[in-house]
């Protein structure tokens, strides 16, 4: 006999649970507790199975009969009405999580856990919260090309095409991560790549003359201010780092006995692991700085507190206290001073390239710059140190 709302709200609790049909398989089981819940029982590949639907009164008696009806046309399908209801459930969880900015947000906290590097964090940060505010409650399945062009050419138009590549990146590869989680089927960024002007590249500004580096290396040594600074910038000099890499280097990345230093790939550019042999004069900047106390990992703490970096801004500082223009030399650029003047001199490019940690396209090339190159850039270390200490006297 089927069954009817009122017959249904009359029912009473037992001691044990209880089934009445409604026919075609659909049940209602009242519980010890009183609460009703609808189950569908059915056959898919020969054997039985069990479908809960949901409670009574919030699934009715009409709705039990649709879902009923529903899992029957599955059936006839070939499909497992369970299985779909896992697939609905998904596809139900996806679509409440369509906005880009909740996707962005996903997928920047993916880079949180990958490990990336702090300032490469921010930029994200920057990019996601940002620049593309304009898309935080867009639908990511509606969002055009053309409609990233409209947010991408203004940036180009007041000159910072690097920004715009950058964040054209960005928007993409959170197009990418909606794309695999099922909640967009294509990046309208990828149209875009003809449409955007190329960045103009612009070197680092750097004293490529040997007189004229000479004559910074004096400045340096005249500095008056706080000695933890310059010390950084001639570890740099001496080691052909990135101003970065320098400021952050650390006690356990120093092998004393060895003479040398292991920058771990989570704090380089290229996620590379890079090992530098240390000069007598990089060597004796390191003993110089090397804290006594345990607690104190960083070779040049900040003077705010000896577990923080020097800022990013100390070294231009720097530089600019000691008579140089943002036009004339930033610290960045002692890597071109590094590359140009050994390659005037004509010491082997390959090995200049594995000193600078700059990745050869080669595959098999790179392996043997990084291992095979490790006594010659030992003695090509020494040479620019000493290299330095000449330009500095003349």
């Amino acid at each position: 006999m089927r069954l009817t709302d009122l017959k249904i709200r009359k029912l009473k609790q037992r001691d044990k649970p209880y089934r009445l049909s409604d026919g075609l398989g659909l049940y209602l089981q009242v519980q010890p507790t009183g609460s009703k819940l609808w189950q569908l029982r059915y056959q898919f590949m020969g054997k039985e199975k069990l479908l809960s639907m949901g409670k009574y009164p919030a699934i009715s008696l009409a709705k039990a009969r649709e879902k009923r009806d529903e899992a029957k046309t599955h059936l006839a399908e070939g499909i497992d009405p369970a299985v779909q209801k896992k697939i609905d459930k998904i596809d139900a969880e996806t679509k409440a999580r369509m906005t880009f900015k909740q996707i962005a947000d996903e997928y920047y906290d993916n880079l949180v856990d990958r490990g990336l590097a702090k300032a490469t964090l921010r930029k994200k940060r920057w990019h996601i919260d940002e620049l593309a505010k304009p898309l935080h409650s867009r639908p990511i399945d509606q969002i055009t090309a053309a409609e990233l062009l409209h947010l991408l050419k203004p940036i180009e138009r007041s000159g910072r095409r690097e920004t715009t590549k950058k964040l054209r990146a960005t928007i993409s590869a959170v197009f990418r991560l909606a794309m695999v989680t099922m909640r967009a089927t294509a990046d309208p960024s990828a149209a875009l790549k003809d449409a955007l002007l190329p960045p103009k590249v612009k070197p680092r500004a750097a004293i490529i003359d040997e007189k004229e580096f000479g004559e910074l290396l004096r400045r340096l040594d005249a500095y008056k201010g706080w000695p933890t600074i310059p010390a950084a910038m001639k570890f740099q000099i001496l080691t052909g780092t990135r101003p970065g890499e320098a400021r952050g280097a650390r006690k356990h990345e120093i092998d004393l006995d060895e003479r040398s230093w292991t920058i771990p790939a989570t704090r380089m550019k290229m996620r590379r692991e890079h090992k530098i042999p240390l000069s007598k004069q990089a060597y004796e900047i390191v003993l110089e700085n090397w804290s006594k106390f345990d607690e104190v990992t960083l070779i040049f703490p900040s003077l705010v507190s000896t577990r923080k970096l020097l800022s990013e801004n100390a070294f231009n500082t720097v530089l600019r206290r000691i008579g140089y223009s943002g036009e004339e030399v930033t610290a960045h650029g002692f890597r071109s001073t590094i590359s140009t003047i050994l390659n005037e001199r004509q010491h082997n490019p390959d090995v200049i390239e594995a000193v600078l940690a700059h990745q050869d396209p080669n595959a098999i090339r790179r392996t043997y710059n990084r291992a095979g190159y490790w006594e010659q850039r030992v003695k090509l270390m020494q040479i620019w140190a000493d290299l330095c200490d000449e330009l500095r006297q003349k």
